[in-house]
């Protein structure tokens, strides 16, 4: 699936490919590990 990462006050959001919220990290690279733990 494909996902977006924004940056939002100091966070990072992540989206769907529809645009709808998944969940927050602090940073890019806790967003991607968990992108990764989601992928496995």
């Amino acid at each position: 699936m494909e996902y977006s990462i924004r940056y939002v006050r100091g966070h990072v959001e992540v989206y769907d490919a529809a645009g709808a919220f998944c969940f927050s990290a602090d940073t890019e690279q806790e967003a991607r590990a968990e992108l990764a733990e989601m992928a496995a």
